[in-house]
């Protein structure tokens, strides 16, 4: 099956950006010119008729640029702090570009509670039912703000997973600053194959996540094999690629050979609170 020729007609389709993806290296610092093209792409999807739904890192990272921290924030404290500094900056600055293209975007921040708890997850449910049906863009994050470490689900991978699954979307693309999916770490194995589709996501594949070499987010492969294990329970299709150039979201609903393919194979038994080992 060619699940590739497919994706032009996905309608309902979550983005998930990395900090790394939308800063610069450098200070953490929002990159205007690349989140520009990301607003643009996402924009292009809605005027095609889809359904656009935003998750996005980068709060934290944008809050110490704009502190003037100069190191990585390490306290929970610290990097509540960040949070709520840089998570207006990037929401004012998605809300001007979103604007531009003719476009309302609304924020939701969620935890691992929102989740596991019945009503609150109904409610979400509900609030993004009702944002898409009048048009807007929701852009998600953690509440980074006030999250501890019981109620966090900890990477964005994960939490775009679970805002796919929660409103039945149909695919779900993660950017970061990875290709994909290897049989080994290609910067440590030059032997490492590069992987096009898994079409069922075995223990076999799930072995081979790896940590994070990103100074910025805090997802690596295990954290988006997780999220695929999730998505593609809830029978989405979902696709990691790099985002070093947002134009590629674009050119995989094109349908090109781009980044890995996770094929959907809806568990009927699948359930939310289970996915994030909720007793």
């Amino acid at each position: 099956m060619n699940y590739r020729e497919k994706l032009k007609d996905k309608k309902r389709i979550v983005v998930k950006v990395g900090s790394s993806s939308i800063t610069h290296e450098e200070t953490g610092a929002a990159n205007l010119a690349k989140l520009e093209v990301l607003v643009r792409e996402l924009c292009d999807l809605k005027d095609m008729g889809k359904d656009v739904i935003l998750v996005s890192s980068g709060a934290i990272a944008v809050g110490r640029h704009m502190a003037g921290l100069q190191h990585r924030p390490r306290e929970v404290s610290e990097k509540q702090a960040c949070a709520a500094i840089g998570q207006t900056q990037l929401m004012m600055t998605y809300q001007k570009l979103f604007g531009e293209y003719g476009h309302r975007c609304a924020q939701i921040l969620m935890t691992k509670d929102t989740m596991t708890n019945p009503l609150s997850r109904q409610n979400a449910s509900n609030t993004f039912d009702e944002l898409m049906k009048i048009g807007a863009i929701p852009v998600v994050n953690e509440n980074d703000t006030v999250v501890t470490y019981e109620i966090e689900f900890g990477d964005n991978d994960t939490l775009s997973a679970i805002v796919a699954a929660l409103t039945h979307a149909d695919l779900l693309i993660l950017l970061s600053d990875i290709d994909g999916l290897y049989t080994d770490d290609p910067r440590q194995n030059p032997e490492a194959r590069f992987i096009h589709t898994v079409e069922s996501l075995d223990e076999h594949y799930m072995q081979m996540g790896k940590g994070s070499s990103s100074a910025v987010g805090t997802g690596g492969m295990a954290t988006k094999l997780f999220a695929a294990k999730i998505a593609t329970s809830a029978g989405a299709d979902m696709l990691i690629a790099n985002g070093d150039d947002f134009h590629v979201i674009h050119r995989l609903l094109d349908g090109r050979e781009i980044g890995t393919l996770f094929a959907g194979q809806y568990d009927e038994h699948f359930c939310l609170a289970d996915a994030l080992g909720h007793d």
